[in-house]
């Protein structure tokens, strides 16, 4: 097998966990925005409790400021393949939000499990614009 073979043959690193990205911008991740939360021990929580099952990253601002605070959960490869794509949380502002969402990642994420019908609340429909720019 060619170097080139392997390398197309391996998966991207992360690419078989879910990720979470947490917007940590302007407005999201900010005391003056939402006053209530300690936005790194929300961060720090999410890390530790997806520890092994998805990768968490802090992004620096995803463009959809009048949601904060925005998580964006993105399916795992084989979630990919089952149909899912990318959910998208706004407010997501008090730690039950964090734990549901947490429980989803952990049950398989997009495509393979089905999330807690109180992320119903949440879930919003960013632009075309500021998906593509999360995709790239």
């Amino acid at each position: 097998m060619s170097r080139r073979a392997r390398k197309a043959a391996a998966p991207a690193r992360g690419a078989a966990r879910p990720t979470v990205t947490v917007c940590r911008g302007c407005c999201c991740g900010t005391p003056a925005e939402v006053p209530h939360l300690d936005h790194e021990a929300q961060l720090t929580d999410l890390r530790t409790r997806l520890a092994g099952v998805a990768m968490v990253r802090r992004a620096d601002c995803l463009d959809a400021c009048e949601r904060a605070n925005v998580i964006v959960v993105q399916p795992s490869a084989e979630g990919r393949e089952a149909g899912g794509r990318p959910v998208w949380l706004g407010q997501v502002n008090d730690p039950g939000a964090a734990a549901d969402i947490t429980a989803w990642v952990k049950d398989g994420g997009p495509g393979l499990a089905e999330p807690p019908g109180i992320l119903d609340l949440y879930t919003f429909a960013p632009s075309r614009r500021v998906r593509q720019a999360l995709d790239d």
